[in-house]
């Protein structure tokens, strides 16, 4: 990383921050081009959580090549000035690496939703309907790398 002084590495404030997030970008490779997807997730232990339907191009593109990468921010905010080449931005964020399982288990893909609902603020069990369950799958993104960068601004102006 060029900038040292706003690498990320604590393995706390890491997972900080994909606790905390709400949408992850996945880029998938599209006939040697990248695609690029945002969703909705849930992380726990060291994995990412995405629904999904079935079918379409990025399940076709999985199964392809499940090797992918993802980006997360935690806050990403525009501090403004009156001079303008003094405007920046507060931001912490994670990029990584990793491979999707596509999971079609009935239980599995409870626990993964309930993962994801967990993230977005649903607390304790959550009541899912059978027929939807079936319907969708789980993508479960394994985390292989994953680095993190904050802005040199962020001790000073968040605390």
């Amino acid at each position: 990383m060029r900038k040292a002084n706003q690498e990320i590495t604590d393995k706390s404030v890491l997972e900080e921050i994909l606790k905390q997030a709400h949408i992850c970008r996945l880029a998938m490779i599209d006939n040697g081009l990248p695609y690029i997807l945002p969703f909705n997730f849930g992380f726990h232990e060291n994995c990412i959580f995405i629904h999904s339907a079935p079918v379409g191009k990025k399940i076709d593109l999985l199964k392809e090549n499940p090797l992918v990468c993802f980006e997360i921010e935690q806050k990403a905010e525009i501090i403004t000035d009156e001079i303008a080449c003094k405007w920046s931005t507060l931001y912490r964020s994670v990029v990584g690496y990793g491979n999707v399982e596509i999971v079609t288990d009935f239980e599995e893909k409870i626990q993964g939703l309930e993962i994801i609902m967990k993230q977005h603020g649903g607390a304790g069990k959550q009541d899912f309907d059978p027929k939807e369950v079936e319907f969708i799958v789980i993508l479960k993104l394994s985390i292989s790398t994953i680095t993190g960068k904050q802005s040199g601004n962020w001790n000073r102006l968040n605390g």
